[in-house]
C-alpha cells in the first residue's frame, strides 16, 4: 500500500457518510473499492490502482456482494473475466425480485 495516498486525495462525494479522521485505508479496502468503482471519477480509479494495485482490486471486486451493472461490466472488461465469476452476479441471480416480476 502506498503510504503517500490518503483518504483526502479521493473525491469528497465518495465519503460523505464517513468520519475521515478515523478512516483506515488498509482496514476498509472492500469499502474503498466498492465506492470508487461505483461512484468514483477516473482520477479516483487511478488513485485506487496506485494504492492497492490491480491484483488486489481484482481479488476484492470478485468477492463484493453488490455492484451495479455498469461497474460490473467495467471490472469484467478491465480484468478480462466473465461477469458470472463475480460474487455480486451470482448473488443477484439467486435473489428474487418481487417488485419487477
Amino acid at each position: 500500500m502506498d503510504s503517500e495516498i490518503t483518504i483526502n486525495d479521493f473525491s469528497p462525494h465518495l465519503f460523505w457518510d464517513v468520519d475521515l479522521s478515523t478512516f483506515d485505508l488498509d482496514k476498509y479496502k472492500e469499502f474503498m473499492v466498492g465506492r470508487v468503482v461505483e461512484y468514483g471519477k477516473l482520477r479516483d480509479w487511478e488513485l485506487l490502482k496506485s494504492l492497492y494495485g490491480k491484483d488486489k482490486i481484482k481479488e476484492i471486486s470478485l468477492n463484493l456482494r453488490s455492484l451495479d451493472a455498469v461497474s460490473l461490466s467495467f471490472l469484467a472488461t478491465i480484468f478480462k473475466i466473465d461477469k458470472t465469476e463475480f460474487r455480486c452476479y451470482k448473488h443477484r441471480q439467486s435473489v428474487q425480485n418481487y417488485w419487477n416480476s
